[in-house]
């Protein structure tokens, strides 16, 4: 067996946890495949409310907010984790500097998928986006997270859907999962009948990843979402030996 040593760090008082999470300061039922919820991970992950980090504040892009998840990332690496990630896309404003006060991988939002869902769709074909609120995707975000110009994007907001927006916008505590799958789709939809040239869709809030197979059923397109990302990254930092046989 291999001999492990002790790690010098004393606020290190677990080992094996990979991924750490921030969480924004809200309150809203975290259901199986959100990025909030245990359960939707297949290996162990440990999470950390940012305080104050209010949903209305990071879709707004409030600046006074960065030293406060710069604080929580770098208590998460001293905790031990080997990579830092968020559950809000609009993260993507802070992605610079968090990747920059702390020695780990940080992939805090979403979008950074993006320009890597592009690259492998056939040139024509176009991104579509459903997001949180689309009146707040600004230029900042997509540019933090290395989407330019040359990136064929459609985007469709769930802002105007009273399911989505009461449970997850307004927060006011119920989640009525049916109702909201019916919305995610019925943006999908739209967004591709306004866009047949789409390739593929990609769901940018934290809250959608519940709905992915539903909107792969109904569009037959692939679908990107927080936890794929999440899976893609988990991937690279606790590789596994291949087991298998050779004839």
């Amino acid at each position: 067996m291999p001999k492990y040593r002790l790690d010098p760090n004393p606020q290190r008082v677990a080992y094996g946890t990979a991924v750490g999470i921030l969480l924004l300061d809200a309150r809203v039922p975290f259901v199986p495949g959100d990025v909030g919820n245990h359960s939707t991970y297949n290996f162990p992950v440990v999470y950390r409310v940012v305080e104050g980090l209010f949903t209305k504040r990071i879709i707004e892009g409030d600046p006074a907010m960065a030293e406060p998840i710069i604080r929580a990332a770098q208590e998460l690496e001293k905790e031990g984790v080997a990579g830092i990630t968020a559950d809000c896309g609009y993260m993507a404003r802070f992605q610079k500097q968090v990747a920059s006060s702390v020695n780990i991988p940080v992939f805090l939002s979403s979008w950074m998928q993006v320009p890597f869902i592009s690259r492998i769709l056939p040139r024509q074909k176009k991104v579509a986006a459903i997001v949180a609120d689309s009146r707040f995707i600004r230029k900042e975000i997509l540019e933090n997270a290395g989407i330019d110009s040359s990136i064929p994007l459609v985007i469709g907001g769930m802002e105007t859907k009273p399911a989505f927006a009461s449970a997850i916008l307004k927060e006011e505590g119920v989640l009525d999962t049916d109702l909201v799958e019916a919305e995610v789709i019925e943006v999908a939809c739209d967004l591709l009948n306004r866009n047949p040239d789409v390739g593929a869709i990609f769901l940018e809030c934290s809250c959608l990843p519940p709905y992915s197979a539903a909107v792969q059923r109904a569009l037959g397109l692939p679908v990107f979402d927080f936890i794929s990302m999440i899976n893609f990254v988990y991937s690279s930092l606790a590789k596994k030996p291949y087991i298998g046989t050779i004839y």
